[in-house]
This record gives structure tokens, C-alpha cells and sequence, in this order.
């Protein structure tokens, strides 16, 4: 393959890439992006008492949910839950119900009267053996262990059920906007870190014929002087030099980059969970990159190289945030 025709293809396939890949595109659908990091806060007041709901949840790799509820309420949190993996795919999400306020309409003291006649009964007995006046008055009986009893009467859990569902919804539903808020943020940083990416891969596409011709330059000039004293035919010099010179063809890579880019547009747009895709599809960006870098091997180029993969891990990071 002549040197002209092995340029003219690095330059058609840049061309290609450059016009199918890089063009500037906006998606009309809304995003969708949430962050895995977020607050929210619930209250609501019915008889004289305080719920308050309150959500935070950060990023994790799985989701994992820990509820601290007050005591007497463990039978919810199967409930709790549940409601709460419908609004959160991933993340560790830590919620906390507290209740507040006025508990006498649950309260019930009785008088245990059996107990009472008995004391009672030995204080008679005592004044008359003592020969002695009986004081015994009722605040003196009710001041004797278990002869008042208090008891906790059981709350109507599906009562108790609607009024936490109602200030869980508040506090999911707050903390959600707080995420979309989030989410919103780490797109735009995503997309303004695409396009600096792609600004350098552009940098780096455009020296691909110019590094092809220095390298078969450099190749001819040493096989020439390798083979001084061995009478070659030219046309296969030209083979052979151009057999080495396509090992440094880097269209396969800007090709599998220019999908790459494409699907994380996509995937910035998708309904759904899309962290775990976007986590994926950056090893294989930053795959490519490495194929790249050692495929073109020039110090003047190095640099942009660096700046790809310096520019990945950031994108990485941000990733790593999104549900």
C-alpha cells in the first residue's frame, strides 16, 4: 500500500468519525439524572402529638436502607421499607421516624382494689393490736407498690400507618427534588466535561496523519539503513514499511470512542437507574484511551493523552454520584 493511499485513509476515516461523532447534539428529552444524595423532612400533627420523618441517603454502590423508629413501632418497618425502594434504587439511605408530644389519651390507670383491702386490712389490724387510732386514708393506700397500675394502651396501627405513609411521602418527596436538583447539576458538569473531551480527542485526530507520515518516515530511513548492503525491490519496502505503520492505525479506537460517547449522551437521557451503566461504559473509555495512547506513543501528543484520561477519572467521580 503506497505512503499517499495509507494517508488518505487516515484522513477519510478521521473525517467520518469527526462528522458522525462530534457533532453538536442536544437531547429533547427531559433529564432524568438523579444523584444518589439528598435530603428530605416530613411533619405532620394529629392529637396532640408530633411525627417527623426525616431521609438522607448518599451514594453506595448497592441500596441499603437503615430505619430507626421509637420504640413500640417495629412491626412498620417491613412497610417503611418497602415504600421507601420504590423511590430509591441505590445508596445508603438512613431514615428516622420520631414522634413528639401528648401520650395521656393512651394512658389508663386502675386501681387494683384487692390489693388496697389488704393493706388496708393490716393497718386495722396493726392499730388494734397497737391499741392505736387508724389513720389509714386512700392517698396513704395509693402510695403502696401496685396498688395503682398504669397502663400503655396499643395505639390503632392503621391509624398510625396513614399518618407515618403521609409525612414519609413528605420527606421522600422533598428529598427526591433534592436529587433532581443534584442530578441537574452533575449532567451539565458531565456534558461541558464531554465536550472538553472531545476538544482533545479532535487535537489528537488531527495529528494522525502527520504522525503516520513522521513514522514512516522514521521506519524507512532505518529499514535504508539496515538493508544497505540487500537489494530490496522499492515497491516492497513500501509493503513492508506500510505493514508496520498500520500497527500504529487508530480508526478501531475512535470508533469504539465515537459509540462510547453516543451511548453516554443516551444513557444522560434514559429513564431509570443509570449509574451502574455509566460506571461501565467510563472503563471502557478509559480502555481505549490506554489502547490509544500506546498505539500513537509521540511526546508532543502525550500530553492530550494525559489530559483524556485526567478528564475521565473526574467524569468517574461525578459518576460515581449518580443512581
Amino acid at each position: 500500500m503506497p505512503e499517499q493511499v495509507l494517508q488518505h485513509r487516515f484522513c477519510v476515516s478521521a473525517e467520518v468519525f469527526y462528522s458522525t461523532a462530534f457533532g453538536v447534539r442536544r437531547a429533547e428529552k427531559r433529564m432524568t439524572v438523579k444523584s444518589m444524595t439528598g435530603f428530605g423532612r416530613g411533619e405532620q400533627q394529629k392529637d396532640g402529638r408530633t411525627w417527623i420523618a426525616e431521609i438522607r441517603c448518599v451514594n453506595n454502590r448497592f441500596l441499603d436502607i437503615k430505619i430507626k423508629l421509637p420504640r413500640g413501632y417495629a412491626a412498620l418497618e417491613d412497610t417503611i421499607r418497602k415504600k421507601i425502594a420504590v423511590w430509591h434504587q441505590r445508596g445508603r439511605v438512613d431514615v428516622l421516624l420520631s414522634v413528639h408530644g401528648d401520650f395521656s389519651d393512651l394512658e389508663k390507670i386502675s386501681v387494683n382494689m384487692g390489693l388496697a383491702e389488704k393493706y388496708r386490712s393490716i393497718h386495722a389490724e396493726m392499730a388494734r393490736k397497737l391499741d392505736i387510732q387508724d389513720d389509714t386514708t386512700t392517698s396513704l393506700l395509693a402510695t403502696y407498690p401496685d396498688v395503682l397500675v398504669r397502663e400503655q394502651q396499643t395505639e390503632d396501627l392503621d391509624e398510625v400507618r396513614q399518618i407515618i405513609d403521609s409525612v414519609l411521602t413528605e420527606a421522600l418527596e422533598n428529598c427526591e427534588r433534592m436529587r433532581l436538583q443534584e442530578g441537574e447539576s452533575l449532567r451539565a458538569d458531565l456534558q461541558s466535561r464531554v465536550v472538553f473531551f472531545v476538544a482533545n480527542l479532535e487535537k489528537i485526530e488531527s495529528s494522525v496523519p502527520g504522525l503516520v507520515e513522521k513514522r514512516m518516515q522514521t521506519l524507512r530511513q532505518r529499514l535504508e539503513k539496515l538493508l544497505t548492503t540487500v537489494d530490496l525491490d522499492p515497491l516492497r519496502l513500501t509493503q513492508e514499511i506500510t505493514i508496520l505503520a498500520d500497527k500504529t492505525d487508530v480508526t478501531e479506537e475512535l470508533v469504539r470512542l465515537r459509540s462510547h460517547i453516543g451511548q453516554f449522551e443516551s444513557f444522560l437521557v434514559e429513564e431509570g437507574v443509570v449509574g451502574r451503566k455509566l460506571d461501565f461504559l467510563i472503563q471502557e473509555f478509559l480502555r481505549e484511551v490506554n489502547t490509544l495512547a500506546s498505539k500513537i506513543n509521540d511526546a508532543e501528543t502525550a500530553h492530550l493523552t494525559v489530559d483524556l484520561k485526567s478528564e475521565l477519572e473526574k467524569i468517574r467521580e461525578q459518576v460515581q454520584n449518580i443512581e
